[in-house]
Protein backbone atom coordinates (compact mmCIF):
# COMPACT_ATOMS: atom_id res chain seq x y z
CA UNK A 1 0.00 0.00 0.00
CA UNK A 2 1.01 3.55 -0.56
CA UNK A 3 2.37 5.25 2.17
CA UNK A 4 -0.62 8.22 2.92
CA UNK A 5 1.39 11.25 3.10
CA UNK A 6 -0.15 14.30 4.97
CA UNK A 7 0.33 17.46 3.06
CA UNK A 8 -0.74 20.39 5.49
CA UNK A 9 -2.42 23.44 3.89
CA UNK A 10 0.08 26.07 1.97
CA UNK A 11 -2.66 28.69 3.27
CA UNK A 12 -5.97 30.30 2.87
CA UNK A 13 -7.69 33.08 0.89
CA UNK A 14 -11.05 33.78 0.08
CA UNK A 15 -12.51 31.40 2.42
CA UNK A 16 -10.24 29.06 0.57
CA UNK A 17 -7.46 26.52 1.84
CA UNK A 18 -5.13 25.53 -0.70
CA UNK A 19 -2.19 23.42 -1.69
CA UNK A 20 -0.38 23.95 -4.82
CA UNK A 21 -0.22 21.45 -7.04
CA UNK A 22 3.52 20.60 -7.47
CA UNK A 23 3.67 19.57 -3.82
CA UNK A 24 1.04 17.08 -4.72
CA UNK A 25 2.19 15.89 -7.91
CA UNK A 26 5.73 15.20 -5.92
CA UNK A 27 4.38 13.05 -3.62
CA UNK A 28 2.35 11.19 -6.43
CA UNK A 29 5.39 10.93 -8.58
CA UNK A 30 7.47 8.77 -6.04
CA UNK A 31 4.89 6.70 -4.56
CA UNK A 32 2.86 8.08 -2.30
CA UNK A 33 -0.95 8.66 -1.46
CA UNK A 34 -1.33 12.87 -1.28
CA UNK A 35 -3.96 13.88 1.61
CA UNK A 36 -4.30 17.23 2.32
CA UNK A 37 -4.63 18.01 5.69
CA UNK A 38 -7.03 21.16 6.31
CA UNK A 39 -6.85 23.94 8.95
CA UNK A 40 -9.13 22.90 11.81
CA UNK A 41 -8.83 24.01 15.28
CA UNK A 42 -10.06 20.34 16.92
CA UNK A 43 -7.43 18.70 18.94
CA UNK A 44 -9.82 14.99 18.00
CA UNK A 45 -9.12 16.21 14.45
CA UNK A 46 -5.64 16.91 14.47
CA UNK A 47 -4.88 13.71 16.77
CA UNK A 48 -6.62 11.41 13.70
CA UNK A 49 -4.92 13.23 11.21
CA UNK A 50 -1.37 12.15 12.79
CA UNK A 51 -2.81 8.79 13.69
CA UNK A 52 -3.81 8.59 9.90
CA UNK A 53 -0.94 9.49 7.77
CA UNK A 54 2.42 7.96 7.22
CA UNK A 55 4.39 11.07 6.73
CA UNK A 56 4.39 14.95 6.63
CA UNK A 57 5.16 17.49 4.21
CA UNK A 58 4.61 21.30 5.43
CA UNK A 59 4.65 23.46 2.30
CA UNK A 60 5.75 26.96 1.85
CA UNK A 61 3.58 30.09 2.18
CA UNK A 62 3.58 33.46 3.63
CA UNK A 63 5.37 34.97 6.85
CA UNK A 64 4.85 33.71 10.16
CA UNK A 65 3.01 36.00 13.06
CA UNK A 66 6.52 37.14 15.18
CA UNK A 67 4.83 37.28 18.63
CA UNK A 68 4.58 33.40 18.12
CA UNK A 69 8.56 33.31 18.83
CA UNK A 70 8.19 36.19 21.20
CA UNK A 71 8.98 39.11 19.02
CA UNK A 72 7.03 42.44 17.75
CA UNK A 73 6.40 42.85 14.23
CA UNK A 74 9.66 44.46 12.26
CA UNK A 75 10.01 46.09 9.23
CA UNK A 76 9.60 44.26 6.40
CA UNK A 77 7.69 41.30 7.44
CA UNK A 78 4.96 40.27 4.84
CA UNK A 79 1.20 39.10 4.92
CA UNK A 80 0.74 37.08 8.44
CA UNK A 81 -2.13 34.41 9.21
CA UNK A 82 -2.20 34.28 13.64
CA UNK A 83 -4.97 30.71 12.92
CA UNK A 84 -2.42 29.10 9.98
CA UNK A 85 0.58 29.62 12.54
CA UNK A 86 -0.68 28.49 15.84
CA UNK A 87 -2.66 25.31 13.59
CA UNK A 88 0.87 24.54 11.67
CA UNK A 89 2.95 24.86 14.97
CA UNK A 90 0.21 22.37 16.77
CA UNK A 91 0.44 19.64 14.29
CA UNK A 92 4.37 19.96 14.07
CA UNK A 93 4.26 19.92 17.71
CA UNK A 94 1.95 16.72 18.00
CA UNK A 95 3.96 15.04 15.15
CA UNK A 96 7.52 15.40 17.34
CA UNK A 97 6.25 14.34 20.16
CA UNK A 98 3.83 11.21 19.63
CA UNK A 99 5.53 10.27 16.72
CA UNK A 100 8.44 8.53 14.68
CA UNK A 101 6.97 9.29 11.35
CA UNK A 102 9.01 11.25 9.08
CA UNK A 103 8.64 15.28 8.24
CA UNK A 104 9.75 17.32 4.78
CA UNK A 105 9.40 20.53 5.77
CA UNK A 106 9.90 23.22 2.87
CA UNK A 107 10.90 26.85 2.71
CA UNK A 108 8.32 28.20 5.29
CA UNK A 109 7.11 24.88 6.27
CA UNK A 110 11.07 24.69 7.96
CA UNK A 111 10.40 28.14 9.97
CA UNK A 112 7.42 26.59 11.51
CA UNK A 113 9.24 23.49 12.39
CA UNK A 114 12.04 25.52 13.78
CA UNK A 115 9.65 27.88 15.96
CA UNK A 116 7.56 24.69 16.64
CA UNK A 117 10.86 23.85 18.36
CA UNK A 118 11.46 26.52 20.26
CA UNK A 119 13.36 28.71 17.57
CA UNK A 120 13.14 31.97 16.02
CA UNK A 121 13.45 33.66 12.89
CA UNK A 122 14.54 36.98 11.27
CA UNK A 123 11.21 38.82 9.88
CA UNK A 124 13.19 40.48 6.80
CA UNK A 125 17.02 39.09 5.42
CA UNK A 126 18.18 42.69 6.07
CA UNK A 127 17.67 42.05 9.57
CA UNK A 128 20.49 39.23 9.52
CA UNK A 129 24.14 40.29 10.20
CA UNK A 130 26.67 40.24 7.84
CA UNK A 131 25.85 41.04 4.11
CA UNK A 132 23.73 38.81 3.45
CA UNK A 133 22.67 38.47 -0.81
CA UNK A 134 19.10 38.50 -1.99
CA UNK A 135 17.18 35.52 -1.52
CA UNK A 136 14.06 36.21 -3.68
CA UNK A 137 14.99 35.19 -7.26
CA UNK A 138 12.85 36.71 -9.87
CA UNK A 139 13.30 33.98 -12.76
CA UNK A 140 10.19 33.35 -14.09
CA UNK A 141 10.89 29.36 -14.26
CA UNK A 142 10.40 28.05 -10.55
CA UNK A 143 13.15 25.24 -11.36
CA UNK A 144 15.67 27.51 -12.12
CA UNK A 145 18.90 27.46 -9.73
CA UNK A 146 19.65 30.89 -8.07
CA UNK A 147 22.44 29.85 -5.21
CA UNK A 148 24.46 27.46 -3.87
CA UNK A 149 24.12 25.44 -0.34
CA UNK A 150 27.05 23.60 1.05
CA UNK A 151 25.89 20.66 3.57
CA UNK A 152 27.22 19.55 6.63
CA UNK A 153 28.92 15.93 6.21
CA UNK A 154 27.64 14.91 9.41
CA UNK A 155 23.91 15.78 7.80
CA UNK A 156 21.46 13.21 6.67
CA UNK A 157 21.64 15.73 3.79
CA UNK A 158 24.64 14.69 3.30
CA UNK A 159 23.89 11.37 2.49
CA UNK A 160 21.77 12.35 0.18
CA UNK A 161 22.81 15.87 -1.73
CA UNK A 162 26.43 15.13 -1.22
CA UNK A 163 28.52 17.94 -0.30
CA UNK A 164 26.53 20.82 -1.85
CA UNK A 165 24.07 21.46 -4.19
CA UNK A 166 22.44 24.29 -6.40
CA UNK A 167 18.90 25.35 -5.35
CA UNK A 168 16.16 27.97 -6.34
CA UNK A 169 15.32 30.43 -3.83
CA UNK A 170 12.05 32.20 -2.93
CA UNK A 171 12.19 33.36 0.99
CA UNK A 172 13.05 36.56 2.50
CA UNK A 173 12.62 35.29 5.97
CA UNK A 174 15.88 33.21 7.74
CA UNK A 175 16.66 31.02 10.34
CA UNK A 176 18.10 33.22 13.70
CA UNK A 177 17.73 30.81 17.24
CA UNK A 178 18.02 27.32 16.06
CA UNK A 179 15.11 25.59 18.15
CA UNK A 180 15.81 22.58 20.44
CA UNK A 181 16.77 19.16 19.12
CA UNK A 182 17.90 20.79 15.51
CA UNK A 183 21.34 21.06 13.79
CA UNK A 184 21.82 23.05 10.85
CA UNK A 185 22.59 20.74 7.40
CA UNK A 186 23.31 23.47 5.08
CA UNK A 187 24.26 26.47 4.90
CA UNK A 188 25.01 29.72 1.63
CA UNK A 189 27.87 31.47 1.63
CA UNK A 190 26.69 34.73 3.08
CA UNK A 191 25.98 32.05 6.24
CA UNK A 192 22.13 31.83 5.72
CA UNK A 193 20.92 28.42 7.05
CA UNK A 194 19.63 26.86 4.39
CA UNK A 195 18.74 23.53 5.53
CA UNK A 196 17.69 21.88 9.58
CA UNK A 197 17.50 18.49 10.92
CA UNK A 198 16.63 17.09 14.02
CA UNK A 199 19.05 13.67 14.21
CA UNK A 200 16.95 11.92 17.52
CA UNK A 201 13.89 11.22 14.30
CA UNK A 202 14.94 9.48 11.67
CA UNK A 203 13.67 11.77 8.93
CA UNK A 204 12.76 15.27 10.00
CA UNK A 205 14.32 17.62 7.58
CA UNK A 206 13.68 21.10 6.58
CA UNK A 207 15.17 23.09 3.69
CA UNK A 208 14.81 26.84 2.94
CA UNK A 209 14.79 26.28 -1.26
CA UNK A 210 11.77 24.52 -3.23
CA UNK A 211 12.40 21.10 -4.26
CA UNK A 212 9.08 19.71 -5.43
CA UNK A 213 10.02 22.71 -8.35
CA UNK A 214 13.18 20.64 -9.36
CA UNK A 215 12.52 17.56 -9.81
CA UNK A 216 12.73 17.32 -13.58
CA UNK A 217 16.06 19.23 -13.44
CA UNK A 218 17.50 18.13 -10.40
CA UNK A 219 18.48 14.45 -9.50
CA UNK A 220 19.22 15.42 -6.03
CA UNK A 221 16.10 17.22 -5.32
CA UNK A 222 14.86 14.10 -6.79
CA UNK A 223 16.90 11.56 -4.42
CA UNK A 224 15.70 14.21 -1.58
CA UNK A 225 11.96 13.19 -2.56
CA UNK A 226 12.38 9.71 -2.90
CA UNK A 227 13.60 9.08 0.54
CA UNK A 228 11.03 11.30 2.44
CA UNK A 229 8.37 9.16 0.21
CA UNK A 230 10.00 5.77 1.14
CA UNK A 231 10.37 6.28 4.81
CA UNK A 232 6.57 6.59 5.43
CA UNK A 233 6.46 3.18 4.36
CA UNK A 234 9.15 1.41 7.08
Amino acid sequence: MNPKIGIVICGQTDNRQFVTTPYIESVIRFGGLPLIIPLTGSPLLLKQYVSLCDGFLFCGGADITPLLFSEEPAFGIGAVDLRLDQFQINLTKQILHHTSKPILAICRGMQILNVACGGTIYQDISLQPGNPFNHMQTSSDRSDICHRIDIKHDSQLYQLLGTSAFTNSYHHQTINKLGIGLNTSATTSDGTVEAIEMPSHPFIIGVQWHPECMLDTSSSMQHLFSAFIKMGIE
